[in-house]
């Protein structure tokens, strides 16, 4: 009987290099869920979610050829918690049914990544049985946002008030990986791989 792999969550803010430390992982053959980027293809594929979304938002959500306005909406439900809670109430019950399917497809595998910025411990309302975060110092992971996206630093520094804090994150993390520019990522990597495997 097949079981199912052990799903481990992989979060940390903007900045942190979560997503590099998941790359990592997959060339160690982890199978890696990237919520993020699954949940924009959902949201544009998943005809049901698009009614619903237009129901909500109205047409305007998406453009002429179908793809997701997501400015657009942004500017909807920017300042409107209720409104994003609505559209959140929509989008994530079927980014979940994507990612369980997407793990049941991966039962021969030890482990798999969760990769998603906005996790929290283990078992809390998501699929993680484990959980990593990757933590690193505020100024460099706004230094890091800098050269990557086209952001002010303030515009930067509000995303990461946004946020959950590191404290937090430690606080419900079975890791943590320092990715602080200063200690060696690979080895910490390495050592949570192994102790997975076992």
């Amino acid at each position: 009987m097949k079981t199912k792999p052990v799903v481990v969550g992989i979060t940390g803010g903007i900045g942190s290099g979560k997503s590099t430390v998941a790359k990592v992982f997959s060339l160690l053959g982890v199978p890696v869920y990237e919520a993020d980027s699954r949940a924009k293809w959902i949201i544009i594929q998943n005809q049901e979610l698009k009614r619903e979304i237009i129901a909500l938002l109205g047409s305007e959500a998406y453009l002429p050829d179908g793809s997701y306005n997501r400015a657009w909406v942004a500017s909807q439900v920017f300042g409107q918690p209720a409104l994003l809670q609505k559209l959140n109430a929509l989008v994530h019950p079927a980014v979940r049914k994507d990612a369980q399917d997407w793990v049941i497809q991966h039962q021969d595998v030890p482990y798999v990544l969760y990769e998603a910025a906005l996790l929290k411990g283990a078992g809390d309302g998501n699929l993680c049985d484990k959980m990593i975060s990757v933590i690193a110092p505020i100024d460099l992971r706004v230094k890091r946002v800098k050269l990557r996206d086209n952001r002010t630093e303030e515009e930067i520094r509000a995303i990461i008030e946004r946020q959950l804090p590191d404290a937090e994150r430690i606080k419900f993390s079975d890791w943590l990986i320092q990715n602080d520019d200063k200690t060696p990522v690979i080895p910490q990597i390495l050592q949570i791989h192994q102790s997975l495997l076992k």
